[in-house]
């Protein structure tokens, strides 16, 4: 036996050991419940045989009856609670195999390498990991991405997005090896079954605590909850060393698979991750705040970790492998994926709604500078004139007083008094007003989902799949949206930082022929001259933090902005 085998196997008996450990555990939750009944029934069949007789003993053992059918009552509820819970499942987006038959053959070729069973289905996740999850509760049987009938027993392959367009097919292969090495395990019964009971018990304490339910119905659910959180604390360990043992196992056996690419792989994932978050914090969330929800986020992954390796020399040479075969091409319609993948990015990072409409249209990236850029821009220039009004700051035009102009935020900022704090209050209440009115936040704060987990509209968004009622969130619980808020709410300060450099950047474009633009890894960016001015931010902090304008209208003349011009702000 190899070294590798040998590690293998070590690896699979830990977790089986760790298993079996859960499961004894179980076994005496059930012992200790029965325990009465127990007493019980040596009381009464002492009593068959004349033994322990008299009326003490007859009141000890009606009274030990009485509470082992008490007990007895409560296990049976408990353990009813628990097998119904619905565990919560990540809302991804399902492929099937008529839409990736390539990809689908990949990963079952993969584990005919390793010697596993084959995962059920496969399903995309709009963020940078992989992994195996369980879907054979009888309630997620008819869900989105639910297991094919014959293979219930495997659990689903859950792929990120991200790394489909940024990876090429063999470093995929490579990073999906360790994953898909996981179904052996996964087959194990008694490791199954110990994962069924600590996922029932985690489901149960959700549940229980899951709102909008009647008195009657809450007291029990909150005992229930209450004991699965005694018994989950009890076999947290143990739970965790068999994950570990299992994840150990997988590695292993993963070993004889693309050995000489899985580092190279490994570095890609990190690049990816590295792209993706910049991406959604620089590019998208602008876009999400304007009511508008970028189509293409994974295509969009490429141009950002393209950029990097162009401006990086630790990134240097990566962008030589987008000659080769992209791991999207295994995807009959990559652009559908895409779409729907990046719609639930939206929904999960930003809370955003499950259709489009007027208030949350998609965007490409064509027309991201006009539709977001320069709508952003125009808006909080126009919030800040609004704020400016309400504290009966004058207009700084001489020749039309009616027209917002930068030059009467500039004096306002650089006054004395320190003036700045109350505009930020200002501009803050403002935003938080707007927030809470909005149709799409309003509902995102309150969930998009009724108690339960049931969809208050029934429909699903662009390239759910199945019938109208397959939400991928509908799985995952009631909890309110975001359920990833991406940043924490913004301060006063930082609002009020804004708003000045979205007002600068709107002169800049109406009286010096500067145009909005995207940067790919910093979102929103203003092009003079066809290149990107990033040098407005510390003249902006100068004039907001210190009240010292000399900075911007040294910056100011250098572009070419005037200050006492009018500026639109629709």
């Amino acid at each position: 036996m190899s070294g590798i085998d040998a590690g293998e196997e070590l690896g699979a008996r830990a977790a089986r050991a760790r298993a079996l450990a859960l499961l004894r555990m179980r076994g005496r939750a059930l012992g200790v419940a029965t325990l009465p009944a127990a007493v019980a029934v040596v009381l009464f069949a002492a009593d068959a045989q004349g033994h322990l007789a008299g009326p003490a003993w007859d009141a000890v053992r009606w009274t030990v009856l009485a509470v082992a059918v008490a007990v007895l009552l409560v296990t049976v509820l408990v353990a009813v609670s628990v097998a119904r819970a619905r565990p919560a499942v990540s809302p991804t987006v399902p492929v099937t195999e008529a839409g990736a038959p390539d990809l689908y053959r990949l990963v079952r070729e993969l584990a005919d390498r390793l010697d596993v069973p084959a995962p059920s289905a496969i399903a995309l996740t709009p963020d940078c990991d992989s992994w195996l999850e369980d879907r054979t509760h009888r309630a997620l049987r008819k869900g989105p991405g639910a297991p094919a009938e014959g293979r219930d027993s495997a659990p689903v392959l859950v792929i990120g997005s991200p790394f489909l367009w940024w990876m090429r097919v063999a470093e995929l292969r490579a990073v999906l090896a360790p994953v898909v090495a996981g179904t052996g395990p996964s087959a194990d019964p008694d490791i199954a079954a110990a994962r069924r009971f600590v996922r029932g018990l985690d489901a149960a304490i959700a549940d229980a605590a899951a709102p909008g339910r009647s008195a009657l119905r809450a007291a029990p659910l909150a005992f229930t909850g209450w004991v699965s959180r005694l018994l989950l604390r009890a076999c947290r360990e143990h739970a965790a060393e068999m994950e570990r043992c299992v994840a150990a196992a997988a590695s292993m056996r993963a070993q004889t698979v693309d050995q000489g690419l899985r580092v190279t792989a490994q570095e890609q994932v990190g690049l990816a991750y590295a792209g993706w978050d910049r991406l959604l914090t620089r590019v998208a969330l602008p876009a999400w705040r304007m009511g508008r929800w970028p189509s293409r986020l994974d295509a969009g992954v490429v141009s950002a970790l393209t950029e990097l390796s162009r401006r990086d020399r630790l990134a240097d040479g990566f962008a030589l492998r987008l000659g080769e075969r992209p791991a999207c091409d295994l995807l009959e319609e990559p652009g559908t994926a895409d779409e729907a993948a990046s719609l639930l990015a939206a929904r999960l990072f930003h809370g955003g709604p499950a259709e489009s409409g007027p208030d949350w249209a998609p965007v490409d990236w064509q027309q991201y500078p006009e539709e977001v850029v320069d709508r952003k821009w125009r808006s909080e220039a126009a919030r800040l004139h609004r704020v400016l009004d309400t504290l009966g700051v004058p207009r700084a035009s001489a020749a039309d007083p009616s027209v917002p102009t930068l030059a009467r935020v500039v004096e306002h900022l650089s006054g004395s008094g320190g003036p700045g704090g109350e505009l930020a209050a200002g501009i803050g209440a403002e935003v938080a007003r707007e927030e809470a009115g909005s149709p799409d936040r309003a509902g995102a704060g309150s969930g998009d989902r009724a108690p339960g987990g049931e969809s208050r509209t029934g429909r699903a968004g662009p390239g759910h799949g199945g019938d109208g009622a397959d939400d991928p969130l509908d799985l995952w619980g009631p909890g309110p949206l975001p359920l990833f808020p991406l940043q924490p709410p913004r301060t006063g300060a930082e609002l009020l930082a804004d708003h000045v450099q979205a007002m600068v950047c709107c002169a800049a474009v109406d009286t010096a022929g500067a145009a909005p633009g995207l940067d790919w890894l910093d979102g929103p960016a203003l092009l003079v001259g066809g290149e990107r001015r990033a040098d407005l931010a510390d003249p902006v902090l100068s004039l907001v933090e210190d009240g010292d304008p000399d900075p911007l209208l040294a910056w100011l003349a250098e572009v070419g902005v005037r200050a006492d011009k009018p500026v639109r702000l629709v």
